[in-house]
Protein backbone atom coordinates (compact mmCIF):
# COMPACT_ATOMS: atom_id res chain seq x y z
CA UNK A 1 0.00 0.00 0.00
CA UNK A 2 0.95 3.39 -0.71
CA UNK A 3 2.48 5.52 1.96
CA UNK A 4 3.27 8.89 0.08
CA UNK A 5 -0.04 10.89 0.88
CA UNK A 6 0.26 12.53 4.08
CA UNK A 7 -3.29 11.79 5.19
CA UNK A 8 -2.37 8.27 5.25
CA UNK A 9 0.71 8.99 7.96
CA UNK A 10 -0.10 9.80 11.77
CA UNK A 11 1.00 13.12 12.60
CA UNK A 12 1.39 14.50 9.37
CA UNK A 13 -0.02 17.84 8.18
CA UNK A 14 -2.41 17.55 5.56
CA UNK A 15 -1.09 18.48 2.03
CA UNK A 16 -3.21 21.58 2.07
CA UNK A 17 -0.87 23.15 5.03
CA UNK A 18 2.48 22.15 2.73
CA UNK A 19 1.06 23.18 -0.94
CA UNK A 20 2.47 26.64 -2.39
CA UNK A 21 -0.26 28.89 -2.78
CA UNK A 22 -1.61 32.70 -1.96
CA UNK A 23 0.51 34.65 0.60
CA UNK A 24 -2.66 35.63 2.04
CA UNK A 25 -3.99 33.73 5.53
CA UNK A 26 -7.35 34.83 4.94
CA UNK A 27 -7.72 33.28 1.36
CA UNK A 28 -5.81 29.95 2.91
CA UNK A 29 -8.59 29.33 5.67
CA UNK A 30 -11.88 30.09 3.22
CA UNK A 31 -10.53 27.70 1.21
CA UNK A 32 -9.68 24.71 4.03
CA UNK A 33 -12.15 25.94 6.69
CA UNK A 34 -14.38 28.58 5.92
CA UNK A 35 -15.99 28.09 8.97
CA UNK A 36 -13.74 29.12 11.26
CA UNK A 37 -14.12 32.41 9.65
CA UNK A 38 -16.52 34.96 11.60
CA UNK A 39 -18.77 35.92 8.49
CA UNK A 40 -19.59 32.14 8.17
CA UNK A 41 -20.79 31.69 11.40
CA UNK A 42 -24.63 32.64 11.29
CA UNK A 43 -26.16 34.65 13.99
CA UNK A 44 -28.48 32.44 16.35
CA UNK A 45 -31.07 35.45 15.71
CA UNK A 46 -31.78 35.05 11.92
CA UNK A 47 -35.35 35.45 10.90
CA UNK A 48 -35.94 36.77 14.19
CA UNK A 49 -35.84 40.37 12.98
CA UNK A 50 -34.13 41.39 15.53
CA UNK A 51 -30.25 42.47 16.63
CA UNK A 52 -28.70 39.55 19.78
CA UNK A 53 -27.93 41.54 23.10
CA UNK A 54 -24.27 41.98 22.26
CA UNK A 55 -21.89 44.52 23.45
CA UNK A 56 -20.79 47.13 21.51
CA UNK A 57 -17.26 48.68 21.65
CA UNK A 58 -17.20 52.66 20.64
CA UNK A 59 -15.05 55.49 20.53
CA UNK A 60 -12.04 55.38 18.67
CA UNK A 61 -10.64 58.89 17.67
CA UNK A 62 -6.90 58.79 15.53
CA UNK A 63 -4.63 61.84 14.59
CA UNK A 64 -1.21 62.29 12.40
CA UNK A 65 1.33 64.94 14.48
CA UNK A 66 4.59 66.20 13.18
CA UNK A 67 4.78 68.19 9.74
CA UNK A 68 2.66 67.07 7.38
CA UNK A 69 2.25 63.84 9.62
CA UNK A 70 6.17 63.02 9.50
CA UNK A 71 5.75 62.57 13.42
CA UNK A 72 3.55 59.81 12.82
CA UNK A 73 -0.01 58.81 14.02
CA UNK A 74 -1.45 58.74 17.32
CA UNK A 75 -5.17 56.14 18.02
CA UNK A 76 -6.88 56.00 21.35
CA UNK A 77 -10.27 54.42 22.62
CA UNK A 78 -12.40 54.48 25.62
CA UNK A 79 -12.76 51.58 27.71
CA UNK A 80 -16.71 51.27 27.80
CA UNK A 81 -18.58 48.43 26.03
CA UNK A 82 -22.26 48.71 25.86
CA UNK A 83 -25.36 46.49 26.15
CA UNK A 84 -28.56 48.19 25.01
CA UNK A 85 -28.66 50.81 27.85
CA UNK A 86 -26.13 48.90 30.73
CA UNK A 87 -22.84 49.04 30.77
CA UNK A 88 -20.95 45.21 29.64
CA UNK A 89 -17.54 45.92 29.94
CA UNK A 90 -15.65 49.28 31.67
CA UNK A 91 -11.81 47.99 30.93
CA UNK A 92 -12.58 46.13 27.44
CA UNK A 93 -9.72 47.00 24.86
CA UNK A 94 -10.25 48.55 21.55
CA UNK A 95 -6.84 49.81 20.17
CA UNK A 96 -4.67 46.93 19.26
CA UNK A 97 -1.07 46.76 17.09
CA UNK A 98 -1.97 45.35 13.59
CA UNK A 99 1.96 44.62 13.29
CA UNK A 100 4.98 46.76 13.99
CA UNK A 101 4.36 49.54 12.01
CA UNK A 102 0.25 49.73 12.02
CA UNK A 103 -2.89 49.82 14.08
CA UNK A 104 -6.21 49.35 14.00
CA UNK A 105 -9.23 50.29 16.82
CA UNK A 106 -12.73 49.13 16.59
CA UNK A 107 -16.12 49.81 16.59
CA UNK A 108 -19.26 47.99 16.65
CA UNK A 109 -20.01 44.43 17.97
CA UNK A 110 -17.47 43.51 20.41
CA UNK A 111 -16.97 40.01 20.07
CA UNK A 112 -16.60 39.75 16.31
CA UNK A 113 -14.42 42.85 16.43
CA UNK A 114 -12.24 41.60 18.13
CA UNK A 115 -12.03 38.13 15.95
CA UNK A 116 -12.11 40.42 13.20
CA UNK A 117 -8.31 42.15 14.57
CA UNK A 118 -6.69 39.14 15.74
CA UNK A 119 -7.50 37.49 11.93
CA UNK A 120 -6.37 40.76 11.09
CA UNK A 121 -2.99 40.38 12.71
CA UNK A 122 -2.20 36.81 11.49
CA UNK A 123 -2.55 37.77 7.96
CA UNK A 124 -0.19 40.25 8.15
CA UNK A 125 2.09 38.25 10.06
CA UNK A 126 1.45 35.28 7.01
CA UNK A 127 1.89 37.65 4.46
CA UNK A 128 5.47 38.90 5.86
CA UNK A 129 6.81 34.98 6.75
CA UNK A 130 5.73 33.96 3.13
CA UNK A 131 7.09 37.08 1.48
CA UNK A 132 9.73 37.78 3.53
CA UNK A 133 8.85 41.77 4.11
CA UNK A 134 5.88 44.12 4.89
CA UNK A 135 2.90 44.57 3.31
CA UNK A 136 2.59 47.82 2.13
CA UNK A 137 0.18 50.45 4.57
CA UNK A 138 -2.10 50.42 1.35
CA UNK A 139 -2.01 46.47 1.12
CA UNK A 140 -3.07 46.45 4.33
CA UNK A 141 -5.38 48.37 4.40
CA UNK A 142 -6.97 47.20 1.41
CA UNK A 143 -6.92 43.72 3.55
CA UNK A 144 -8.62 44.77 6.41
CA UNK A 145 -11.04 46.46 3.90
CA UNK A 146 -11.89 42.87 2.05
CA UNK A 147 -12.10 41.20 5.55
CA UNK A 148 -14.76 44.40 6.86
CA UNK A 149 -16.74 43.17 3.17
CA UNK A 150 -16.88 39.40 3.93
CA UNK A 151 -18.91 39.99 7.41
CA UNK A 152 -21.61 42.43 5.02
CA UNK A 153 -23.97 39.45 5.86
CA UNK A 154 -23.37 39.64 9.71
CA UNK A 155 -23.69 43.30 9.25
CA UNK A 156 -27.20 43.26 7.71
CA UNK A 157 -28.74 41.31 11.03
CA UNK A 158 -27.19 44.18 13.10
CA UNK A 159 -24.12 42.39 14.20
CA UNK A 160 -21.54 45.23 12.38
CA UNK A 161 -18.02 45.87 12.81
CA UNK A 162 -16.57 49.38 11.63
CA UNK A 163 -13.28 49.65 12.65
CA UNK A 164 -10.56 52.20 12.33
CA UNK A 165 -6.89 51.56 11.08
CA UNK A 166 -3.73 53.67 11.03
CA UNK A 167 0.20 53.55 10.41
CA UNK A 168 3.35 55.15 9.79
CA UNK A 169 3.93 54.58 5.88
CA UNK A 170 7.72 53.70 5.36
CA UNK A 171 7.99 54.46 1.97
CA UNK A 172 6.33 57.61 2.18
CA UNK A 173 7.24 58.51 5.88
CA UNK A 174 4.20 59.80 7.30
CA UNK A 175 0.98 58.89 9.49
CA UNK A 176 -1.79 58.06 7.46
CA UNK A 177 -5.47 57.56 8.42
CA UNK A 178 -7.83 55.05 7.15
CA UNK A 179 -11.74 54.77 7.94
CA UNK A 180 -14.22 52.18 6.76
CA UNK A 181 -18.45 51.57 5.86
CA UNK A 182 -19.72 48.73 6.77
CA UNK A 183 -19.93 47.18 2.91
CA UNK A 184 -15.55 47.03 3.29
CA UNK A 185 -15.42 50.96 1.90
CA UNK A 186 -12.15 52.60 2.29
CA UNK A 187 -11.10 56.23 3.02
CA UNK A 188 -8.53 58.03 3.49
CA UNK A 189 -9.06 60.71 5.92
CA UNK A 190 -6.64 63.74 6.43
CA UNK A 191 -4.79 64.76 9.95
CA UNK A 192 -7.80 63.65 12.24
CA UNK A 193 -10.69 60.93 12.15
CA UNK A 194 -13.32 59.15 14.65
CA UNK A 195 -15.49 56.38 14.53
CA UNK A 196 -18.18 55.14 17.19
CA UNK A 197 -21.48 56.42 18.86
CA UNK A 198 -19.59 59.13 20.26
CA UNK A 199 -17.81 60.03 16.99
CA UNK A 200 -19.63 62.86 16.47
CA UNK A 201 -19.02 64.82 19.40
CA UNK A 202 -14.83 63.75 19.03
CA UNK A 203 -14.86 65.25 15.56
CA UNK A 204 -15.55 68.59 16.61
CA UNK A 205 -13.79 68.44 19.56
CA UNK A 206 -10.49 67.46 17.28
CA UNK A 207 -11.28 70.06 14.77
CA UNK A 208 -11.13 72.85 17.32
CA UNK A 209 -7.82 71.11 19.32
CA UNK A 210 -5.95 69.58 16.31
CA UNK A 211 -3.35 71.63 15.13
CA UNK A 212 -0.61 71.19 11.70
CA UNK A 213 3.19 70.69 13.40
CA UNK A 214 1.74 69.52 16.52
CA UNK A 215 4.64 67.32 18.76
CA UNK A 216 3.50 63.91 19.98
CA UNK A 217 2.95 64.82 23.85
CA UNK A 218 0.39 67.28 22.06
CA UNK A 219 -1.87 65.14 20.00
CA UNK A 220 -1.84 62.87 23.00
CA UNK A 221 -3.33 65.05 24.40
CA UNK A 222 -6.02 66.21 21.79
CA UNK A 223 -7.20 62.19 21.32
CA UNK A 224 -7.45 62.29 25.25
CA UNK A 225 -9.48 65.26 25.12
CA UNK A 226 -11.73 64.56 21.87
CA UNK A 227 -12.77 61.04 24.37
CA UNK A 228 -13.21 63.46 27.22
CA UNK A 229 -15.65 65.26 25.20
CA UNK A 230 -17.67 62.56 23.67
CA UNK A 231 -18.12 60.54 26.90
CA UNK A 232 -19.75 64.30 28.07
CA UNK A 233 -22.92 63.66 25.75
CA UNK A 234 -22.38 60.10 24.65
CA UNK A 235 -23.77 57.31 26.99
CA UNK A 236 -21.57 54.68 25.39
CA UNK A 237 -18.76 56.67 25.01
CA UNK A 238 -16.73 55.88 28.90
CA UNK A 239 -14.58 59.08 30.29
CA UNK A 240 -11.64 58.57 32.41
CA UNK A 241 -12.84 56.77 35.52
CA UNK A 242 -10.20 58.84 38.30
CA UNK A 243 -11.70 56.32 40.88
CA UNK A 244 -11.27 52.56 39.48
CA UNK A 245 -8.33 54.51 37.64
CA UNK A 246 -9.18 53.39 34.16
CA UNK A 247 -7.54 55.79 31.31
CA UNK A 248 -8.00 55.01 27.27
CA UNK A 249 -6.11 52.70 25.59
CA UNK A 250 -3.58 55.52 23.60
CA UNK A 251 -1.60 54.23 20.80
CA UNK A 252 1.36 56.04 19.20
CA UNK A 253 2.73 54.57 15.51
CA UNK A 254 6.12 56.36 14.17
CA UNK A 255 8.65 55.25 12.22
CA UNK A 256 10.57 53.30 15.17
CA UNK A 257 7.01 51.13 15.32
CA UNK A 258 3.85 50.51 17.40
CA UNK A 259 3.93 51.74 21.46
CA UNK A 260 1.32 51.90 24.04
CA UNK A 261 1.31 55.14 25.76
CA UNK A 262 2.21 54.59 29.26
CA UNK A 263 -0.95 54.71 32.05
CA UNK A 264 1.11 56.83 34.15
CA UNK A 265 1.82 59.62 31.32
CA UNK A 266 -2.38 58.78 30.57
CA UNK A 267 -3.41 59.44 34.38
CA UNK A 268 -1.03 62.79 34.49
CA UNK A 269 -2.62 64.28 30.93
CA UNK A 270 -5.99 63.05 32.29
CA UNK A 271 -5.64 65.20 35.63
CA UNK A 272 -4.53 68.27 33.59
CA UNK A 273 -7.21 68.06 31.37
CA UNK A 274 -9.77 67.46 34.37
CA UNK A 275 -8.40 70.58 36.38
CA UNK A 276 -8.56 72.96 33.59
CA UNK A 277 -12.07 71.84 33.20
CA UNK A 278 -13.18 72.27 36.31
CA UNK A 279 -11.79 75.73 36.67
CA UNK A 280 -13.97 76.58 33.31
CA UNK A 281 -16.66 75.37 35.33
CA UNK A 282 -16.23 77.12 38.37
CA UNK A 283 -15.29 80.02 36.64
CA UNK A 284 -18.88 79.99 34.69
CA UNK A 285 -20.92 79.44 37.47
CA UNK A 286 -19.62 81.96 39.44
CA UNK A 287 -20.27 84.89 37.14
CA UNK A 288 -23.96 83.65 36.41
CA UNK A 289 -24.38 83.18 40.29
CA UNK A 290 -22.86 87.02 40.68
CA UNK A 291 -25.38 88.00 37.48
CA UNK A 292 -22.46 89.05 35.22
CA UNK A 293 -22.97 90.32 32.07
CA UNK A 294 -21.94 87.17 29.92
CA UNK A 295 -22.62 88.51 26.42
Amino acid sequence: MSTHRSDRLPGRLPDTFTTPGSSSFLDFLSGHAPDLLPSHRAASHAGSGAAPAAPHATTIVACTFGADGAGGVVMAGDRRATMGSMIAHREIEKVFPADEFSAVGIAGTAGLAVELVRLFQLELEHYEKIEGTLLSLDGKANRLSTMIRQNLGMAMQGLAVVPLFAGFDLDRGQGRIFSYDVTGGRYEERDHHSVGSGSVFARGALKKLWRPGLDRDAVVRVAVESLYDAADDDSATGGPDTVRRIWPVVAVVTGAGYARVPETELEAVVEEIVAERRGLAGGGRGAAEQGGDLA
